[in-house]
């Protein structure tokens, strides 16, 4: 054989092996700790910040993910180098299916964000490259509390937005870490302020003190009477305050909303009637604060949802409407003025619970009622509304959405 011939043979194996070698011995690999039902807890517990992969190895967007996100765990590691200050995890979900059901991971990859242990609401959806996964996280590390340095500035606080002030003796003692805790999970949900020392004193008539400013000039604040050393209970009062237990659901947060994962009653109401969402509103705390939890409490803007309206055989003019929407149908409340009957808008809830609702969209109202508990009708030859056109996440599971759209489009 020609010394030609073999020379591009060995070239390409010597640019192999130096390849090799400089694969071996290149500093700083990726730390991205693989967590499992042993693990999980302990590492989610321990990290004030954590940003988990959850991927299957079959998806190609997850084999894509892969090399970005170890790059951007590199980086953040350098700046970072407190192992428990910013964790880079991930979740094989083929393998640990019970981890994925557990937070409710439908597609992959998904980027999910947790503090102290605690999963936030709002996934990661920004780009998928290592500049924009290494800013998120740079921006999770932002104290989201404004220092106070004159009391003169509450009188400019913006009324529009929910804010939480706390009052200290000290940066550095239990009830502030507590309430720097609390901020930084309800960082997207309220604004947190705090005073200190001489500026504080004043307010600290009875030792260190929190208090809500609700939306609105006229509305009085609320003080928090709990301990301050309790997370749990502080945690509980901020998040009631912060988060609305009526919450509006628009186009911008609709996905966001549907991986909570559960249900929706919806008031679907025009944009200058207040009437009908205050009555929604109070109806919704005096029947169903126990359903907190199991279902989302939401209201939208009848124009903007023209859509899932169809859906219903609805369309802006018949509003007020409420409906729930289970992800796989959509249910209608039998009649607006019937929120005025005590009890009627839990037992519509209560039917969806138990399965009634269901049953009747497909067979129609139950032997032993004398009307139907929604509007559809359904069963065998029987003509039904057009479904909502979410469309199939999985060969063995279809959802549906108010937002009318392919998860693939998203």
């Amino acid at each position: 054989m020609k010394l030609s011939a073999i020379l591009p043979f060995l070239f390409d194996r010597i640019i192999c092996v130096i390849l090799l070698v400089m694969g071996l011995t290149t500093p700083g690999q990726a730390e991205i700790t693989s967590l499992d039902s042993a693990n999980i807890d302990d590492v989610l517990n321990n990290a004030g910040v954590s940003l988990v992969n959850f991927y299957a190895d079959w998806c190609r967007f997850s084999q894509m993910l892969h090399p970005i996100f170890e790059e951007a765990s590199n980086i953040m590691r350098e700046e970072f180098p407190d192992t428990k200050q910013v964790v880079f995890a991930r979740v094989d979900c083929d393998q640990h299916s019970d981890i994925a059901q557990r937070y409710r991971i439908s597609k992959y990859p998904t980027l999910k964000l947790f503090r102290n242990g605690m999963m936030m609401k709002r996934e990661y959806r920004g780009q998928r490259s290592v500049v924009a996964i290494a800013d998120f996280i740079r921006q999770q590390q932002v104290d989201p509390v404004k220092e106070i340095h004159s009391l003169e500035e509450l009188k400019t606080v913006d009324r529009s937005k929910r804010n939480i002030i706390g009052y200290f003796e000290k940066k550095d003692s239990d009830n502030y870490h507590t309430f720097e805790k609390v901020s930084n999970i309800l960082r997207d949900d309220c604004v947190f302020m705090a005073a200190f020392g001489s500026v504080s004193e004043s307010e600290r008539f009875s030792g260190d003190n929190v208090i809500y400013k609700p939306v609105g000039e006229s509305i009085p604040d609320m003080v928090y009477l709990g301990s301050l050393t309790n997370f749990d209970l502080t945690y509980a009062w901020a998040q009631d305050k912060c988060v609305p237990l009526v919450r509006e659901i628009t186009f911008e947060n609709g996905e966001e909303l549907t991986e909570e994962g559960i249900p929706f009653l919806i008031l679907f109401h025009l944009k200058e009637d207040n009437e009908s969402l205050e009555k929604f509103q109070q109806e919704v705390a005096r029947q169903l604060i126990s359903e907190k939890g199991s279902i989302n409490f939401l209201h939208a803007d009848c124009d903007k949802f023209r859509h899932p309206l169809l859906h219903i055989q609805k369309t802006p003019a018949d509003c007020p409407v409420i409906a729930i929407d289970s992800f796989r149908h959509m249910y209608v409340f039998p009649d607006y003025k019937d929120l005025n009957i005590p009890g009627k808008l839990k037992q519509f809830v209560l039917d969806l619970h138990s399965g009634k609702l269901h049953r009747e969209f497909h067979h129609g109202p139950d032997p032993t009622d004398s009307t139907p508990g929604q509007e559809e009708i359904g069963g065998d030859g029987a003509s039904k509304p057009p479904q909502s056109s979410f469309q199939k996440l999985a060969p063995s599971e279809t959802r549906y959405t108010i937002l009318g759209r392919d998860r693939d489009e998203l």
